[in-house]
């Protein structure tokens, strides 16, 4: 049986969810380990196989609007650093649900870059985001108010990432886009690490090339789904990783939660895949009246 295209792209970016959510629990075993070196590793391997892809396929690895390039390398590192930190202190489920606000952001950060539209209804599903987050915060004892600000920090800076992909989208090819990140990640992170250094163990270091190649294989996926099926079809299927994270926490960590914080959970998932069902009908009755 040979599935549509459609299919074929629901499916990849389930893969991709199962990829990112592994990548969240190596990161979560290195919990001893600086979260700069963990950046430097990462971004290390993504740098060698974006220019395998760019040479391959002799792009220019520079591209055109350099300015925005380095804004969506500088704001996905920023929202990788406080991710990274989130999950070495608080359970892998929380962290992972909030960093996934980034849609509610992106929409926001859209009215102010591409003058996009946000209707009430929008309003009253980014309130409904909100009443989450808090239900996550207040009765949990685990997440404190610093823990709710670095995850709502981490979801905008992702917010501003994909706003910024978004414009690079009609000028950039993807691989030159993905370089960008370890490009300003690199340098970045070795800096850092003058400061703070520990020499990973054998066992760390094979979980640096676990969070590698699940890192890589989640953003391979991820970009077969976007080619094979509209975004609005797909984007709803990506937040099936915050399912898979929950369900890794429990079993890998034990990790658990009151009855109330799962809630808090749901309701910011149900916001967010509401807001991306919603625009997503935009986009089709804006391609049905052109």
């Amino acid at each position: 049986m040979i599935l549509s295209k459609p299919a074929r792209g629901v499916v990849c970016m389930l893969l991709a969810s199962v990829f990112f959510a592994l990548m969240t629990v190596f990161t979560k075993l290195l919990g001893g380990m600086p979260v700069a070196e963990i950046i430097f590793f990462r971004a290390v391997i993504a740098a060698v196989l974006c220019l395998l892809g760019i040479w391959r396929l002799r792009l220019s690895p520079w591209g055109h609007d350099k300015g925005a390039l380095l804004l969506r390398g500088f704001a996905g590192m920023m929202a990788l650093a406080q991710g990274f930190w989130l999950l070495q202190h608080i359970p892998l489920g929380a962290a992972t649900t909030l960093t996934h606000l980034s849609p509610i952001f992106t929409t926001l950060l859209g009215v102010w870059l591409v003058r996009e539209r946000v209707t009430w209804l929008q309003l009253g599903y980014f309130v409904v985001c909100f009443v989450g987050v808090v239900m996550i915060q207040g009765f949990d004892q685990r997440i404190s108010l610093l823990h709710l600000l670095v995850g709502i920090s981490a979801s905008f800076c992702m917010g501003l990432a994909y706003s910024s992909v978004r414009r690079l989208g009609k000028t950039e090819h993807p691989l030159v886009i993905m370089l960008y990140f370890p490009l300003v990640c690199i340098p970045l992170s070795a800096l850092a690490m003058l400061f703070d250094f520990a020499m990973p163990t054998g066992t760390q270091w094979g979980y640096l090339l676990l969070l590698g190649i699940t890192a890589q294989g989640g953003q391979y996926f991820m970009t077969k789904s976007y080619q094979l099926a509209a975004i609005s079809k797909v984007a709803i299927v990506s937040y099936s990783e915050v399912i898979f994270s929950i369900i890794l926490g429990f079993v890998l960590f034990s990790e658990n939660f009151n009855l109330l914080t799962y809630t808090g959970m749901a309701l910011v998932l149900a916001g967010v895949v509401m807001n991306v069902m919603h625009k997503g009908r935009k986009e089709e009755n804006n391609d049905t009246d052109s």
